[in-house]
């Protein structure tokens, strides 16, 4: 269902940190341009733990609106409280989004079995494709590969956002949830690594700034163009380093920053990046030949 470079949005802001809707109106309909294959708006890499619900309901309809079913939209819906979570995955339902992505609950920990417990709520509670965000480094759970065997059962979950970089896991879960369980990488570095065990695509934060490239290389991927896609791949390693060189997505939006998409301003508690990060930051998308 959903396959190739998906992106991570950005929401990009003002400086007086209030979200610049204008900008992000025209950065949604950039990356569709630009061969984008699905955006992903108000998950992490979106700022959506500091976002309000009103301003997080309307980052979602607004991606929606400019898509205009150009490519699909999965709209970010977790939230550590499954009520929570209900109500964000019915309003992306109600605004037209064809799948929300719901991390695993984060801070309380939940056991296999609250994890199990949680997702089923929302899949029984709203008729919406899901896709599970597994990503441990954040939420500090990991949803086992028995866990998500037993979700996959239910029609509404139908895939993984793995942000795990462990690339065992996607032969594991192959075989435990099948062939048809949509497989999206969650971590750049391991994209291609990751597709050649069982992933059709990834759900990326480099592509906030290089679309076309990270676009380009799953299409190369998926047609067979080995040598092609790794070529690219290459060349995209140390653009993949510098956005991550302190917390996402601080590095990213200043790199949007200097393509002139956005400001670089994150809500805190996410601080301005240091001057080194920046230096390193400039220097890669020089490199990448995303800067002249």
């Amino acid at each position: 269902m959903f396959k190739g470079s998906l992106v991570a949005l950005i929401t990009p802001m003002r400086e007086d940190g209030s979200v610049d809707e204008k900008a992000y109106a025209e950065f949604v309909d950039w990356q569709i341009k630009e061969g984008t294959n699905a955006v992903v708006p108000v998950g992490t890499t979106g700022e959506s733990p500091t976002l309000s619900h009103a301003e997080h309901q309307r980052v979602v309809e607004i991606a929606i609106a400019v898509a205009k079913g150009r490519v699909p939209v999965i709209a970010g819906a977790g939230s550590n409280s499954t009520e929570e979570a209900i109500e964000l995955t019915r309003h992306a339902k109600e605004a037209g989004a064809d799948a929300a992505l719901i991390v695993t609950p984060y801070y309380n920990k939940p056991t296999q079995e609250g994890m199990y417990l949680h997702f089923k709520a929302i899949a029984d509670s709203v008729d919406l494709p899901i896709i599970i965000y597994n990503i441990p480094p954040r939420s500090v759970v990991d949803m086992s590969v028995e866990t998500m065997a037993r979700l996959a059962k239910h029609k509404n979950i139908i895939g993984v956002k793995d942000a795990t970089a462990n690339l065992v896991r996607p032969l594991h879960t192959r075989r435990a949830c099948g062939d048809d369980f949509c497989q999206l990488s969650g971590e750049d570095h391991t994209a291609l690594s990751f597709n050649a065990a069982g992933g059709v695509g990834c759900i990326s934060v480099t592509a906030n700034v290089a679309p076309r490239l990270c676009s380009d290389m799953q299409a190369a991927w998926a047609d067979g163009r080995f040598k092609e896609a790794m070529a690219i791949q290459n060349r995209l390693v140390p653009l993949h380093d510098a956005l991550f060189a302190e917390t996402s997505p601080g590095p990213v939006k200043f790199a949007a920053s200097l393509l002139g998409k956005t400001t670089e301003r994150c809500r805190l508690p996410l601080a301005p990046l240091m001057g080194p990060t920046r230096e390193r930051v400039r220097a890669a998308m020089t490199e990448v030949g995303l800067l002249n």
